[in-house]
């Protein structure tokens, strides 16, 4: 009988990794989906079941795709840490802060503060978004209230004047011909103008790589500049606080800030921090060697920081400038509000008034030659 041979074993064929997708999560939705996942972990519900529940009631899809993917994670044996990484779903001091807490046990407290500051995050974010609102709706409204006046108006005007046979000043001139432009170019024009517009806007304040541009920006604009430096300052209190009391050493919170924020003046400082203490520097060392450094943080908080240092109470330090700042900033956007209504209303009136001018000196002048 023919002699059955086996077949060689054949090689296992490799599983192929499974897709990540990196996710953009709204800030909102962020805060939303760490801090509820937190009072499930607290509850005792285990973290594929937290995440499935949050999916069901989730209403962004790219949350319950995050959500989705980091499940199939959870199956796979991942840590949830490197679920959050895969997904990019969060940020990098709460990402810190749960891998710690996987690592030490402490996973449901450190989620919990990783919610508290996702909700600072927000907040600080919030409260230069609030003080820019009102100016630009203000500008905005009397811009587009001004192109209409020179689209449709002043072309009309420039006919009549034309046909009397009226020498035009400059100003009027100026005005009339911009209304003609617009007559003739504004249906290409205005739209061009508002794309470029909006598109410079992204760049400088939205898109990752450029964004530094735009918080450079603010930190030049004045009233917005002392705002810009209290946000970071109770960012800086707050959040490395947080880092420090939740376990994390002084050089790994001071490189999670610098990732935090988006000035490059404070992550040029952060960067410094770390490599300061690297060397064995202390705050009381590193601080004063650093060009600048009183106006990034100032005198006061600098001696502050040094007592906690050493005090041994340096977390407790920095959450106390943390709320001192916070409150600080809350009074700087209440006076900044106050304080541009009058800046806002003179660009209006004296964008008025010269186009008021720009059609009354001519009906003068037209005036004083039939006396004449």
């Amino acid at each position: 009988m023919p002699e059955n041979n086996p077949k060689p074993p054949q090689p296992a064929v490799k599983a192929k990794p499974a897709k990540v997708t990196r996710y953009r999560i709204s800030s909102k939705d962020r805060e939303y989906f760490i801090g509820n996942l937190a009072l499930l972990l607290k509850a005792g519900v285990p973290v594929g079941e937290a995440l499935q529940s949050q999916q069901e009631a989730a209403s962004s899809r790219a949350l319950k795709g995050a959500m989705q993917q980091m499940q199939d994670d959870i199956q796979d044996g991942l840590p949830l840490w490197k679920a959050l990484e895969r997904s990019g779903s969060v940020s990098t001091q709460t990402l810190a802060l749960v891998q710690l807490g996987e690592q030490s046990g402490k996973l449901v407290e450190n989620m919990r503060v990783a919610a508290k500051q996702e909700e600072k995050q927000r907040i600080f974010k919030s409260k230069v978004r609030s003080a820019l609102i009102y100016p630009t709706f203000v500008l905005s409204v009397t811009a587009m209230v001004g192109l209409g006046v020179a689209w449709f108006l002043l072309p009309r005007l420039s006919v009549t004047f034309s046909q009397i046979g009226i020498k035009l000043p400059l100003i009027s001139r100026i005005f009339i011909g911009f209304g003609n432009f617009l007559q003739h170019s504004g249906f290409w024009a205005v739209p061009l103008f508002v794309i470029m517009l909006i598109m410079a806007a992204y760049v400088l304040f939205a898109a990752p790589k450029t964004k530094w541009a735009g918080q450079q920006l603010l930190f030049h604009i004045p009233g917005v500049k002392k705002l810009m430096y209290q946000v970071e300052i109770a960012r800086f209190g707050y959040l490395f606080g947080t880092l420090l009391e939740a376990g994390l050493s002084v050089t790994q919170a001071l490189g999670l800030l610098g990732r935090a924020t988006s000035a490059p003046n404070y992550q040029k400082f952060y960067a410094y921090l770390v490599k300061a203490f690297e060397d064995g520097y202390s705050f009381r060392n590193s601080l004063s060697k650093y060009k600048n450094s009183a106006k990034l943080l100032p005198s006061a908080v600098q001696q502050m920081i040094i007592a906690g240092e050493r005090s041994g109470a340096l977390p407790e330090t920095l959450e106390t400038i943390g709320t001192i700042y916070e409150e600080k900033a809350d009074v700087t956007t209440a006076n900044l509000e106050a304080v541009m209504e009058p800046i806002l209303l003179v660009i209006v009136w004296v964008g008025v008034m010269a186009v008021a001018v720009a059609v009354i000196l001519p009906i003068y002048s037209l005036v004083g030659g039939l006396n004449g």
